[in-house]
């Protein structure tokens, strides 16, 4: 099958959406499918290019079997709103503009948040006449209200008319959770139309390994208790809430809390955490994709975080698949919902709520102090990784889109893992 895929972000960027629309695909091709990616230079979240890349109109590049075609678009940091907006924009007019001329594919799929990706994918598929699926990584706009970048307004109702307009138009909806098949199904979305397909790890790269002593070194952990948060830091991950708990901590002497990443209130948060005199917080910029499990090796426990929101209920962070392919139990602070319930069922981790500073670092303290439970957690942890595997994802993501370019469309039904 010839696969025409757009997404705004993809690697060397590494953030969710890069990683999980790269690692299927691999396995795509290794199965003998042409996949054609349409993205942008890479650029996120910073909004700075990344070493040894331009911006230019169109440039072609082959990476693991697939056909990368980068595009130019406007560049913004991750904050704001205007800026982020005409960035959106630019990739849905030149991403749709490169994907006129491409081989003609059998379906073309476009993956969120970044909902203007989705449009491009829409737009193309009814020019070029092609089965359209649309992967729903996050409930867009809804999440930017959530968040408080937008607040209620003419133009959000809009977009979320839009939005449902493209779920309608779509031969399948591929929905990353339970919640938001739920969530289109009662705005009235047929239910046999949307598969679910849940995030998931790369086992070949996310597995047990020792720490990494000269990493540990470098950035003082050595002989730490390390409870490490690794991703975007978002206006959606409220860690300002971290920060607090770590002011409860100061007395834990060889406890210390990792962030690692980028993100638009990352300099706020640094600037609070030397504010504070916080010095059982480690703060490192992002770091290259390939860095992942070293960093993660430096962990005893690996920190979700989101903020206190009902549009985050429905969410499950692909970071906590990571944590459990390398072994490591997950402290999830956040609203009951799809992930918690992930967590309880697999007994991989601790569940306390959303933005409560207090709960957080009770939740840390007991942690650092009970080695038998943590090892517990952890064995069970590693064990549910294989029910969680990219290559039974990239299975069940194929299935849909094979049933979309077969003009099946919801014959795909209720796929969930």
């Amino acid at each position: 099958m010839k696969i025409l895929f757009l997404t705004e972000n993809f690697p060397p960027e590494s953030n969710a959406a890069a990683t999980r629309v790269y690692e299927r695909a691999c396995y795509w091709a290794r199965w003998g499918h042409e996949v054609t990616v349409i993205t942008c230079a890479p650029n996120f979240p910073e909004g700075r290019l990344f070493e040894g890349f331009e911006n230019h109109w169109r440039q072609v590049e082959n990476t693991d079997g697939l056909r990368v075609v980068r595009v130019k678009t406007y560049i913004s940091a991750n904050r704001g709103v205007a800026r982020r907006m005409l960035d959106f924009l630019s990739f849905m007019l030149t991403g749709f503009w490169a994907g006129l001329f491409e081989t003609r594919p059998d379906v073309v799929v476009s993956t969120s948040p970044q909902f203007f990706a989705a449009v491009a994918g829409w737009m193309i598929g009814a020019v070029r006449r092609l089965p359209f699926v649309f992967e729903l990584g996050d409930l867009w706009p809804a999440s930017i209200s959530a968040v408080g970048a937008m607040k209620p307004s003419l133009g959000l109702r809009l977009m979320e008319k839009f939005e449902l307009f493209l779920y309608r138009r779509a031969a399948c909806v591929v929905a990353l959770t339970p919640e938001f098949k739920r969530n289109l199904v009662g705005r009235g979305i047929d239910a046999d139309k949307i598969a679910v397909v849940i995030n998931g790890v790369d086992l070949d790269r996310y597995e047990p390994r020792p720490r990494d002593t000269d990493l540990a070194a470098e950035w003082d952990l050595t002989g730490k208790f390390v409870i490490g948060y690794v991703g975007t830091h978002g206006m959606a991950h409220a860690l300002g809430n971290v920060l607090d708990a770590a002011e409860r901590l100061r007395d834990a002497d060889d406890l210390r809390i990792l962030l690692v990443g980028a993100g638009a209130e990352r300099d706020m948060l640094l600037a609070e955490k030397v504010r504070r005199g916080l010095d059982n917080v480690i703060m490192q910029p992002r770091q290259a994709k390939e860095m992942m499990p070293a960093i993660w090796s430096l962990c005893d426990v690996a920190l979700v975080h989101l903020k206190d929101s009902p549009v985050f209920a429905g969410v499950i962070p692909s970071k906590i698949f990571e944590a459990m392919g390398m072994g490591k139990p997950v402290l999830l602070a956040g609203l009951e919902g799809e992930a918690s319930r992930i967590l309880d069922a697999d007994g991989a981790g601790v569940c306390v709520p959303a933005e409560d500073p207090d709960a957080l670092a009770e939740a840390m303290r007991e942690l650092y102090r009970d080695a038998e439970n943590l090892g517990a957690l952890a064995a069970r942890s590693l064990a549910a990784a294989a029910g969680h595997s990219r290559q039974h994802q990239a299975e069940l993501m194929i299935a849909a889109l094979e049933g979309a370019a077969q003009g099946r469309g919801g014959a795909v039904g209720d796929i969930v893992t």
